[in-house]
């Protein structure tokens, strides 16, 4: 059993240290793993209709791929959280969004999953390098201590000045302030790392 809940929670873990960011797009009932897998994601949307339960306490179980290993360190309510988790309840997406498990909540199915397609849009047309260089620090940052962070960035950007990626940055930024539409697409390609 210890082994089949290793290979789960790696494959959970999978998502968690994805190089790219992970959009979560929920909608419908997410129980138990559903909140597990949504927990390893960067970013997480719903639709209002959603209805989330943390059902493990109502197995015998505790939390074992996600909720409880990577929520706790950015949740917002340790209290309402640990509520959810001990009375394995059903809660709406306002006590998702008042835990800090959403960030934005949408009306609709069609509505959410838009949203999620033009949010990874938006991150795509960004430079790989700073995006790959902001997922680690963060999944760092979440793990270590400040010092340890402080160090960490200052070797990853010393290695990163040296890309091209900051001139075409740079260039893309002042291509986009001087566009009157200030959310337009930046024109400048970046190579994929």
């Amino acid at each position: 059993l210890r082994r089949m809940i290793k290979r789960t929670q790696s494959c959970l873990r999978a998502v968690d240290q994805c190089e790219k960011p992970v959009i979560a797009a929920i909608h419908g009932h997410c129980l138990g793993a559903g909140v597990d897998l949504s927990a390893c994601c960067d970013i997480r949307y719903s639709s209002r209709d959603t209805t989330f339960s943390i059902k493990e306490v109502d197995m015998g179980l505790a939390a074992d791929v996600g909720t409880l290993q990577i929520l706790p360190k950015s949740i917002t309510n340790h209290s309402l959280f640990r509520e959810l988790v001990f009375t394995a309840r059903s809660f709406d997406t306002n006590e998702a969004q008042q835990i800090g498990l959403l960030s934005r909540v949408f009306d609709t199915r069609e509505a959410v999953l838009d949203a999620a397609i033009n949010l990874a849009s938006v991150i795509a047309k960004k430079s790989p390098v700073a995006i790959l260089g902001s997922k680690i620090q963060l999944n760092y940052a979440r793990d270590h201590s400040s010092d340890d962070n402080f160090n960490f960035v200052s070797t990853w950007n010393s290695g990163m000045l040296l890309t091209e990626d900051i001139i075409k940055s740079i260039m893309a930024s002042s291509v986009s302030s001087e566009k009157s539409n200030k959310n337009a697409p930046s024109e400048i390609e970046y190579e994929d790392v």
